[in-house]
């Protein structure tokens, strides 16, 4: 493991993150983090060139990271992982493994699921392209799973600091003050106050419609410009913008242990948060050096040369 770059508020290193975990490098991290937030490499049935395990064997990598994971959580952090489905090969049949690996991940890790969310992505390709466009007997796959744990049922959260747009209607009422309130055939009865108060926004919920269908970004001129690859399994902004605002404060630490394109750090930096990222791929990490401005101040570590 060593030291890619650093920014005025984080650390990218080069590595595994097996072997960063258990490095002496990265025990000053050990209950320090607010915030795990990532997307693990999915458990495809063929191989990608980020690196994805399959079936049993993915499912005991994953564990094991979770395990070692929680050494370095703080006591009222939470951990917030996507994983993406996958689907049996050659059959038009869901495989269980992403749900195994998380149940997995979860019970050995002992930790409490805090609420589990969906992500939409209105914008994502037909798939599985056999069922969906040639055999046409499945519908487009355009969701995955986001779990939200902890190491107690009681992390640091605050949905005041997602609140969402309110709708026309709701905007209509706060103006007119007229509620239909009372006793509803679901048998809950429905106060005056509960919906005339102007509480700034709305709670959202745990569906979070984001598309990844961003052109022309400052991280993809910046690969283009230096001919470095573009990472295949980008996160939108929008998913880590709303975890780290509801789940930290500013100046918390957020780790992401499968930092990719590093969207997490740079979503953490812009949020005035310190963050930490781990990633095995050096034309990766290099690409992502373009999500961050000359304001940054980036510090680049090049490779010692081996004979």
């Amino acid at each position: 493991m060593r030291v890619a770059y650093r920014t005025n508020k984080g650390t990218f290193y080069e590595g595994k993150v097996e072997q960063a975990l258990q490095s002496k490098k990265f025990e000053k991290y050990k209950g320090k983090i607010n915030l795990i937030f990532t997307s693990p490499p999915f458990p495809l049935n063929r191989k990608k060139k980020y690196g994805n395990l399959q079936g049993e064997e993915y499912i005991n990598w994953l564990t094991n990271i979770g395990i070692l994971l929680k050494d370095y959580l703080a006591e009222d952090g939470s951990i917030v992982m996507e994983i993406g489905n996958s689907w049996e090969p050659k059959r038009p049949v869901m495989s269980t493994f992403p749900l195994k690996a998380m149940l997995d991940f979860l019970e050995k890790g002992e930790y409490s699921l805090c609420q589990q969310f969906v992500w939409n992505n209105p914008a994502k390709l037909p798939s599985p392209a056999q069922w969906v466009n040639i055999e046409r007997n499945r519908v487009k796959d355009s969701f995955t799973y986001i779990w939200w744990m902890s190491k107690t049922d009681f992390p640091k959260a605050d949905n005041r600091k997602v609140l969402v747009e309110y709708s026309d209607s709701m905007k209509s009422l706060l103006k007119t003050k007229k509620y239909n309130s009372g006793k509803r055939p679901s048998e809950h009865n429905i106060g005056e106050k509960s919906f005339l108060t102007n509480n700034k926004g709305a709670i959202p919920s745990n569906v979070i419609t984001a598309a990844n269908t961003q052109s022309g970004t400052s991280y993809q001129r910046f690969c283009k410009e230096k001919g470095y690859e573009l990472h295949p399994a980008r996160m939108p902004s929008a998913l880590a913008e709303f975890f780290i605002n509801m789940l930290t404060d500013e100046g918390d630490i957020i780790l992401d242990p499968f930092g990719g394109s590093n969207t997490t750090g740079a979503v953490a930096e812009s949020l005035n948060r310190e963050w930490i990222s781990i990633e095995p791929n050096e034309e990766y990490i290099k690409g992502s050096r373009g999500r961050f401005n000359k304001e940054n101040k980036l510090k680049y570590y090049h490779k010692k040369k081996t004979k």
